[in-house]
């Protein structure tokens, strides 16, 4: 066993509170010192006997430490020398002495005193244990094998460490050189024994060992994987040396696309199918038209948004505010909207419904898939599909044709840059069937809930899945649309604007926009309402609002034109000044007459621009019984022609009419404004009263117009577009209206102002129609004019002459 001595003494000094920084005796140590006690404690032991205690601090954050913040053990140090750098650091050599042991810190003064307890463990001279020989050669081989593993420390550590006789000094040196953690350091402080200290380095060597191993197989096999890769690098590097020497690329196309299908997220059959692709065209020369082909896929492939999402984000009532900011009215259309978008917040994997916008042109459909798109937070991805004929626009082009590219579904999720974009189908009823197949067929696949999640382009060959996408259709008329299509569509129907409502959407969106874009400010132009008015009145007449916004842009410039001229600083715009900017009206306005006629009644029709009085006009002459039909009338209407006929005939009595009239007068009935084709049932109950109030003389009523199908029993049937036909009945001055009893509900539809400026008067048959519409017969219509054929024709009560001058029955209403 091995024999120690053993000096223990008292002593108190300066002392420095050392962060990170562990010192040793017999070993030199480095001091920068910073703080203003560390520095007023290496003076004040500079001059003294230049003895200083240095103790590590347990946190090294911590600025002032108090006395639990320090170890137990410390080293007593002296002072070589010191030198003040012009930073305002002392610089301190100094040599370890001794262990000692904190006994008390005081900080009373400029700087920390510690009393400390010195302890010196020495072998004995006589010492020659077989131990401490053994134990020095086991430290130096275990510190060895601790070298090969750093390549940072060299051999002349070991020289120096096998130098050292004192197994103490020894533990201290390796401590002080080789061990990086503080904590380890500090355990080969704390012990005094000199044996325990070496051994305890011993076991630490070897536990540093150990973990150096574990990191040299990691790394090994890290290096293993770049190794590879700098491999296919070189070879690639060797290959793009072999294509610009065979007049290839300048570029590295194929290290460009291994980049980026290492970066993008891809699925896993979709990154085989890119992997062999790339491959494909490594082996392709470079200026080969099948390398091109590869090069087209490869972009439209990784360009696509395969596992790309955007966040929805469902507030409804922020989404009603912008619902309500970009469109005035509409609120069915709204309403609808945000229920989908509250059952998508209370079920976000509710299968996706795809909605269908139908309407007239300019009423805000193709507007409010933008909208739909910004309340939701989502990605707005539009497809224009009228006048598509071939059904790979819609599907994509096989790979196998010169210059093919995906269909117009896939090109816009790339656009998008998200596979779950608000995508507007728009003008789906345009879609064209020829011989490169039917688009609407292709349709099919990409609205059917159960398809589309595997919907495969025929130029990437892949199953994209579309299910994310919100689908919004938009239609003038479904008239076009074949009927599968529409039955995985919910359709929501737009109407025409009424005069109020383009009178809003102006106000409050068009004038504002059409300002800006022309340079000026709000002050400079202003509208008054009538001027509106006239406006839509006058020179638009349209279903929505485009052409009342071009009209509004065309005084905007001429209001620039007359500022920047300097003739005015702002110009007002009124009902009488605004032929001046926008010159003569292109439109007259539709008036009911002002004079009750014989067989000339007030229709209403339902055009694509909206409502319009439809005015028909019989005459009866001598003749045969000829039904002559003018106006440019289709089909169906001339069916309602002649049912009004057959069913006068069958109820001549009733009426008043001569039972042989189809024998003995031809009939004349016209639809003026020639031109324009016109078509529909609902002109059966007018074409019906026109006839017969010139069959019995009776004028009808000027302020009275109506629409409804006429069936030959006399049944008045439903018909469509009440709102917009009572629309121009109310602007043309009427102040009743002939409906269909069962188009009743439909009046709560009308515009309220519509609505109190109308008497409506449902009716179920057409002897109701004939007498709310047709006068008692007028005396006056007894009189022919030359007095000739009233004698002839005295079963009927008619002067078919009377019919070149219908003003000389005219009651003024």
């Amino acid at each position: 066993m091995p024999t120690y001595i053993e000096k223990v003494e008292r002593a108190s000094m300066p002392m420095i509170p050392l962060r990170g920084l562990v010192a040793f005796p017999s070993i030199p140590i480095n001091l920068d010192l910073e703080r203003d006690f560390s520095i007023a404690a290496a003076e004040a032991s500079e001059k003294g006997d230049r003895l200083l205690f240095l103790i590590c601090q347990k946190d090294i954050s911590i600025e002032v430490p108090e006395e639990g913040d320090f170890f137990l053990t410390g080293t007593v140090v002296k002072i070589r020398q010191t030198l003040r750098t012009p930073d305002g650091i002392l610089r301190v050599i100094a040599e370890g002495l001794c262990r000692a042991t904190v006994c008390s810190v005081n900080h009373d003064g400029p700087y920390y005193t510690a009393d400390i307890m010195t302890k010196t463990v020495q072998l004995s001279e006589d010492s020659g244990n077989l131990k401490v020989e053994a134990l020095s050669r086991e430290v130096l081989e275990s510190l060895a094998n601790m070298i090969n593993h750093v390549p940072s420390l060299s051999g002349d550590i070991i020289t120096a460490v096998a130098a050292l006789k004192n197994p103490g000094l020894m533990a201290d040196f390796i401590a002080a050189n080789i061990f990086v953690r503080l904590e380890d350091k500090q355990q080969i402080l704390d012990d005094f024994d000199p044996m325990k200290r070496l051994e305890r380095c011993a076991v630490l060597i070897e536990s540093e060992t150990r973990l150096l191993r574990l990191e040299g197989k990691i790394h090994k096999k890290v290096r293993e994987q770049i190794d590879e890769n700098q491999r296919d690098y070189y070879l690639r590097e060797q290959m793009k040396v072999i294509q610009q020497e065979l007049g290839g690329s300048d570029g590295d196309d194929v290290a460009e696309y291994y980049l980026k299908l290492d970066n993008t997220p891809l699925p896993d059959e979709v990154r085989e199918k890119v992997q062999k692709e790339i491959t494909h065209l490594s082996r392709s020369p470079f200026a080969s038209p099948e390398a091109s082909s590869i090069r087209s896929y490869l972009d439209a492939v990784l360009d696509f948004p395969w596992m790309k999402s955007s966040q929805d984000k469902l507030d409804i009532k922020k989404a009603e505010k912008i619902l309500n900011a970009d469109h005035y009215g509409l609120e069915k259309v709204k309403e609808r909207i945000l229920e989908f978008l509250a059952v998508k917040k209370l079920c976000p994997d509710h299968g996706s419904q795809i909605l269908c916008f139908v309407g007239p042109p300019g009423v805000g459909k193709t507007s409010l898939g933008a909208s739909i798109a910004r309340a939701m937070n989502r990605e707005y991805a539009r497809v224009s599909l009228g006048g598509v004929r071939d059904e790979a626009e819609i599907r994509g082009h096989r790979r196998t044709y010169v210059a093919s590219m995906p269909g117009r579904i896939v090109a816009a999720l790339t656009k998008a840059g998200v596979n779950n974009p608000v995508m507007l189908l728009d003008e789906i009823d345009k879609l064209c069937a020829d011989n490169h197949g039917d688009p609407a067929s292709a349709m099919l696949e990409v609205l059917d809930p159960e398809q589309n999640r595997t919907f495969r382009d025929h130029f990437i060959e892949l199953p994209v899945d579309l299910s994310s996408c919100f689908f919004i259709a938009t239609a003038n008329t479904l008239d076009t649309v074949p009927r599968p299509l529409i039955d995985r569509m919910e359709i929501i129907e737009l109407h025409t604007y009424t005069r109020n409502e383009k009178l809003h959407i102006a106000k409050d969106h068009l004038i504002a926009k059409q300002v800006r874009r022309h340079g000026l400010a709000l002050r400079q132009v202003r509208f008054s309402d009538d001027a509106i008015f006239e406006m839509i009145d006058g020179y638009t007449r349209e279903s929505g609002v485009r052409n009342l916004e071009r009209c509004i842009a065309n005084v905007c410039r001429k209001t620039a034109k007359i500022i920047t001229d300097g003739k005015s600083k702002r110009v007002s715009l009124t009902k009488d000044n605004i032929k001046d900017y926008l010159g003569t009206r292109k439109f007259l306005d539709e008036k009911k007459n002002d004079c009750d006629l014989v067989g000339v009644v007030n229709g209403l029709a339902y055009t694509e621009v909206g409502g319009d009085i439809l005015k028909i006009e019989t005459a009866v002459m001598e003749g045969t019984g000829k039904l002559e039909l003018t106006g440019t009338l289709g089909d169906v209407m001339k069916e309602s022609a002649k049912i009004a006929v057959s069913y006068i005939r069958a109820n001549a009595d009733a009426l008043g009419v001569p039972k042989d009239f189809y024998k003995t007068l031809d009939i004349h009935i016209h639809v003026p404004e020639g031109a324009v084709p016109k078509d529909g049932p609902s002109a059966g109950v007018t074409m019906l009263t026109s006839l017969v109030s010139t069959l019995t003389g009776r004028a009808v009523r000027s302020d009275i117009a109506m629409t409804g199908e006429l069936t030959l029993t006399g049944r008045v049937l439903a018909i469509g577009g009440l709102r917009e036909k009572t629309t121009a009945a109310y602007s043309a001055g009427v102040t009743r209206v002939i409906i269909p009893y069962d188009n009743t509900g439909d009046i709560d539809e009308i515009d309220p102002d519509v609505r109190a400026g109308l008497t409506f008067s449902p009716c179920k048959t057409a002897a109701e129609v004939l007498e709310l519409a047709l006068l008692p017969k007028n005396e006056f219509a007894n009189t022919a004019s030359d007095g000739g054929h009233a004698d002839n024709i005295k079963s009927a009560p008619i002067i078919p002459e009377a019919h070149h001058a219908p003003n000389a029955y005219c009651e003024k209403r």
